[in-house]
């Protein structure tokens, strides 16, 4: 047997050479799986058990033609159906079909859905992945979440887990499986395009905006996040066409799980409410109350008598904590409050003035016409004119008999002629400035001769703040001096 030999450095560079072919192999075998969409089939097997078809029926009772709409039990509808052969009874109401979706939350037949799906219905039938048929009862509906709990009679049932959309992360992989366009039990995939949503109309929701293809029929489906956990109920599109267009939104299920609970144990939702009227922290107002913070929310008005009046808290105070929680923007503080129980004692932390307060308050109930726009006052000075100062306001003081009217000490009158009609910050002609804030100061509002000193002596590049009325609401503006050939 002939022996072979084989140098050291030879050796070597085959160990090495074998090591690294081994390496490559391996990273090769693992890129695929990295670098490739994720799989989706299992969770769709785990998960589309738990996720339902719900068809409603609604009965739309059409007024009879030539014939009076009288009940039956009318003395009137006997008189002209005997002796007015003219009048007819009209056809029979017509019945309008939807379909939407839903997802099964307790194995003993509690389901999930929008309250526009049910909304108005006489009949619901829900139908499971495995072809079952029930007819669903409505257990209460909410309009403001847009949230519904239905209920089957049914045991053993497979539900969904529940996932923490807090921890949910833009660009995270999220899939929906509903009943878009009646197509039972279709699933969709897409990315967490947006966090924290705030939506015309709606401010105590903060939407999951996702490019997950939702459409008719997938309302109130779930959202998935990879790990078969509901992080959210498919709710709204925005669509040009009906259909979808790139941009869906999906309710929190945490949201959708404290509304579905209330209305389970009592059939309706209380909210929280503590009586301010906020808006946002900009830069520019920062700057003006020498605010160094990031976020908070800003009080513009305080109702009188409400909890935030009882406890200390007063227009122009910055909330920077609510119950333990960072107040990150102005629409994080209706969506806490909103979300504590009426009743309960509750510790907002506000900045006044450069120093920082700690103020108990007691969170009362939120009626639904509490925020139904308040009674406008009248006696503005909406007909006074005046010369526009260096801010581009013109400048009125106020009557006695106007701040009478306005329930007013002090205040100062905005004129007809701001900048030749241009609204400036918000600042519109009928306004009272009650006040005005720069670099922290703050000066009461007493004459007109006395801000348009003021505004003159500021630097053109200094903001300033003021504190406006507006018929029974109070807010802050804030805007710079005009350019010298602007005035």
């Amino acid at each position: 047997m002939s022996r072979i030999t084989v140098e050291p450095v030879a050796a070597a560079r085959a160990v090495l050479a074998a090591v690294f072919a081994l390496v490559a192999h391996f990273a090769l075998a693992q890129a695929p799986a990295r670098a490739g969409l994720p799989d989706f089939t299992d969770l769709y097997e785990k998960q589309s058990a738990s996720v339902v078809s719900i068809d409603v029926t609604q009965k739309i009772r059409r007024s009879a033609r030539n014939f009076p709409d009288l009940p039956e039990d009318d003395p009137f509808y006997e008189f002209f159906k005997r002796f007015g052969p003219q009048f007819r009874r009209g056809p029979e109401p017509e019945i309008a079909q939807a379909a939407g979706s839903g997802f099964i939350i307790g194995s003993d037949g509690y389901i999930v859905t929008n309250a526009h799906v049910v909304d108005g219905a006489d009949e619901v039938k829900v139908t499971l992945s495995d072809k079952r048929e029930f007819t669903a009862k409505v257990i209460g509906a909410d309009k403001r979440t847009d949230i519904a709990l239905i209920k089957i009679d049914g045991g053993n049932l497979p539900k969904v887990a529940i996932g923490d959309p807090d921890k949910l992360k833009v660009g995270e992989w999220v899939v929906a499986i509903g009943k878009p366009f009646g197509l039972e039990n279709t699933m969709t995939a897409g990315i967490v395009s947006a966090k924290g949503r705030d939506l015309p109309q709606e401010n105590l929701v903060p939407f999951i905006q996702t490019d997950v293809a939702i459409n008719p029929g997938n309302s109130g489906g779930p959202l998935f996040n990879m790990r078969g956990e509901v992080v959210g109920v498919n709710s709204l599109i925005f669509s040009r066409t009906g259909g979808f267009m790139g941009l869906a939104f999906a309710i929190p299920i945490d949201v959708a799980m404290n509304t579905a609970s209330q209305l389970k144990d009592k059939g309706r939702v209380t909210r929280g409410r503590i009586g301010v009227g906020i808006q946002e922290v900009t830069k520019d107002i920062a700057e003006s109350l020498n605010f160094k913070q990031s976020g908070g929310a800003l009080v513009g008005s305080v109702e009188k008598g409400a909890p935030a009046d009882k406890a200390g808290i007063e227009p122009g105070d910055i909330i920077t904590r609510v119950d333990g929680r960072d107040v990150h923007g102005s629409a994080d503080l209706p969506r806490v409050i909103s979300a504590i129980r009426p009743g309960t004692k509750i510790t907002v932390t506000v900045w006044r003035k450069n120093t920082t307060k700690d103020l108990a308050v007691t969170v009362a109930e939120l009626k639904e016409d509490a925020d139904a726009p308040q009674r406008q006052r009248q006696g503005g000075p909406t007909k006074e004119k005046a010369r526009p100062n260096r801010m581009g306001l013109a400048l009125v003081d106020l009557t006695d008999d106007q701040k009478k009217e306005l329930d007013l000490k002090g205040g100062i009158g905005v004129g007809v002629d701001a900048v030749s009609g241009a609204v400036r910050a918000n600042v519109q002609a009928g306004d009272v400035i009650l006040a005005v804030i720069s670099r922290g100061v703050t000066t009461e509002a007493k004459s007109a001769a006395q801000l348009n000193e003021i505004f003159s002596k500021l630097d053109k590049s200094t903001p300033v703040t003021l504190q406006v009325r507006r018929g029974d609401n109070q807010f802050y503006a804030t805007l710079r001096p005009l350019p010298p050939d602007s005035e």
